[in-house]
């Protein structure tokens, strides 16, 4: 199954059971049907309502935040219900508020006094929650570290999604922020959900078993043609039209790459249990590109880890061209897939190192639940019993290792862990102020295109 994003808008479905994506929700309607009650359960001290239910705000309605939505009203671990809703775009609100009525009933209760827009919408969400509950942070990263920072504030567990911030000194707030509400004992979860995959955990408790040898090669691949955006043609907002189109510009959701390959990203430390010291590469676009964007179209970058590993992380966006979706592992006695198609939990270790079909020897039990499913089970289980729950460093620290490959590739230079975490490079500050007719943070040209990066003459470190 392949997302494909639109000039206009970026289109979204709804899973069709526990194993499928939320990322995928809008475009199915919200044809599901909700297929359980959800059961009751005590409430806990990290809990503080008249009743046992955990209260929704979710800031952003796209596809993401309404999947999310379908997710945590999904839960079988207690009663759950949707009560605020915040976006810049009214459009993209009722679209989602629309499915997710359908789909959810009433467990979705947000009257038109409790749906915000404008660019101040996430503080009057946030105001609508009491301690306890939680607020779903899934606009485009541009907007996560000023929105959690606002939720932790007022003491309220947080969801949010990937990718983090579009830069090094987004990630810093971001990693600030979670240290914030680490001390005031909230939950905060991040959606990497590969994480919390079975089949993934299966094999690296192999891997620290022993079971592979060494872990001497990464590979990651995400292979597709991509997308291209068209020209600016003016006559309306240039700030709303950039932000009508987050994956086409790197200070709004980090671009392509990121947007695309976090995952992949995150994988690779996992499988090695630390972070990168080091990213080189080589990358660019393709001849003659009617892309009007700022993406360039092909990343090639090699990861150093600390006792000289690789990890090998591939993107090609291009028609006509081979296409894959994969991560394998290579150790001293063997190699492994860890991860398919779409993220698929295509999960085995090989006879050696021929990652053929006919050469596997072990595969984990197949996964009953989807990872999006778990992480939100795991999450509400923590708000309900007090358990530490807490993502954030994790999830920031893969943000900055995708952001370190990324800007190898744009820079032409080799790019340290050391400098990542010493820097406070944003490409926007003002994020703040917005309003819908103010300026936006890069301009296009007279033909409507936008900067591109350009090694040897481009920095964002």
């Amino acid at each position: 199954m392949k997302r494909h994003i639109q000039d206009n808008a970026s289109k979204s479905s709804s899973p069709e059971s526990d194993t499928s994506s939320r990322r995928e929700f809008l475009s199915q309607g919200g044809k599901i049907v909700a297929g359980s009650v959800l059961s009751s359960v005590a409430m806990s001290r990290a809990y503080a309502g008249e009743n046992n239910t955990i209260r929704l705000a979710l800031v952003g309605c796209g596809g993401r935040g309404s999947g999310a939505v379908g997710n945590a009203l999904s839960s079988k671990t207690g009663p759950t219900k949707l009560i605020a809703m915040a976006d810049v775009f009214e459009d993209k609100q009722t679209r989602s508020y629309n499915a997710l009525s359908k789909q959810f009933g009433k467990q979705v209760d947000v009257p038109p006094d409790r749906r915000f827009l404008g660019f101040d919408a996430y503080r009057k969400a946030v105001d609508c929650l009491r301690p306890g509950d939680v607020m779903i942070q899934a606009t485009h990263a541009a907007f996560r570290p000023m929105h959690v920072a606002y939720a932790v504030k007022k003491e309220i567990n947080v969801f949010m999604e990937k990718s983090f911030a579009p830069d090094p000194g987004g990630t810093k707030d971001i990693l600030r922020i979670g240290e914030e509400a680490r001390e005031k004992n909230l939950k905060m979860g991040c959606g990497l959900m590969c994480r919390h995959s079975y089949s993934r955990r299966a094999l690296i408790e192999k891997i620290r078993d022993g079971a592979m040898g060494q872990i001497q090669l990464i590979r990651a691949y995400r292979m597709d043609p991509g997308a291209r955006m068209g020209p600016f043609k003016g006559g309306q907002s240039e700030l709303m039209w950039q932000i009508r189109r987050p994956y086409f510009f790197l200070w709004v959701s980090s671009a392509w790459f990121i947007e695309m390959m976090i995952h992949q990203v995150d994988e690779c430390c996992w499988i090695k249990d630390g972070w990168p010291v080091k990213a080189e590469g080589l990358g660019g676009r393709e001849p003659n590109s009617d892309d009007c964007s700022q993406n360039v179209h092909t990343y090639a970058i090699e990861y150093t880890f600390a006792d000289g590993t690789k990890a090998l992380v591939n993107s090609r966006n291009q028609r006509n061209c081979h296409n894959d979706f994969a991560t394998f592992v290579h150790g001293t006695q063997c190699a492994a897939q860890f991860s398919g198609n779409v993220h698929k939990p295509t999960v085995h270790i090989y006879k050696d190192q021929r990652t053929d079909k006919d050469n596997i020897t072990w595969r984990p039990p197949s996964e009953k639940m989807s990872p999006y499913q778990v992480e939100w089970d795991e999450l509400l289980s923590a708000i309900r019993n007090d358990q530490p729950y807490n993502e954030v460093q994790r999830a920031a620290y893969a943000n900055l290792a995708s952001i370190m490959g990324r800007a190898a590739i744009h820079s032409g230079r080799i790019i340290t862990w050391d400098e990542m975490l010493a820097s406070d490079f944003k490409f926007c500050s003002s994020v703040a102020d917005f309003t819908y007719d103010g300026p936006a943070p890069v301009k296009a040209d007279a033909q409507g295109r936008y900067p591109v990066p350009i090694p040897g003459k481009w920095a964002e470190v």
